[in-house]
């Protein structure tokens, strides 16, 4: 009779697919009993303490505050509030005429901007002081409409 053609790797793989395949059946039973389904809605509601906690059993009502909704201060700040100085003042710091991009340092805020030469009103070069717009774009903040400061 010849020898069993199974190696030790073999088996070794065969006990991992084994427990692998019990280990997936006990999750499915675990899944089971844990299951949600078919219950009832007392069984899924869950409700909040007095200190803010979920809890499963119900409020105690004689625990109950009465709190005026006239006493309850809600503040949120309109849009049309919020100015935002559209007009920035800098400082170009570096600009390469060739690739027709460069960057401007803001005078107030002191970041550096990007800018195309798209951008510009007129010819530019270093050190040159500019006022320009700021544009979010996907990359990041853009110097737009950059024009010579008189």
């Amino acid at each position: 009779m010849g020898r069993s053609q199974e190696t030790f790797s073999k088996k070794e793989k065969e006990k991992k697919k084994q427990q692998k395949k019990k280990d997936k059946e006990y999750k499915q039973e675990q899944r089971n009993a844990n299951s949600s389904k078919g219950k009832g809605l007392d069984d899924m509601l869950a409700y909040v303490d007095e200190n803010g906690n979920l809890s499963a059993t119900p409020p105690d009502p004689k625990k109950a505050k009465v709190i005026n909704a006239d006493d309850i201060a809600v503040s949120v700040i309109k849009k049309e509030d919020i100015v935002e100085e559209v007009l920035r003042k800098g400082k170009v710091t570096y600009f390469n005429e060739s690739k027709g991009y460069g960057f401007i340092k803001d005078l107030k805020t002191q970041e550096s901007i990007f800018v195309h030469i798209n951008a510009l009103a007129g010819p530019l070069s270093e050190n040159d002081k500019v006022t320009f717009e700021t544009e979010q774009t996907k990359k990041g903040l853009t110097a737009v409409r950059v024009n010579k400061a008189q």
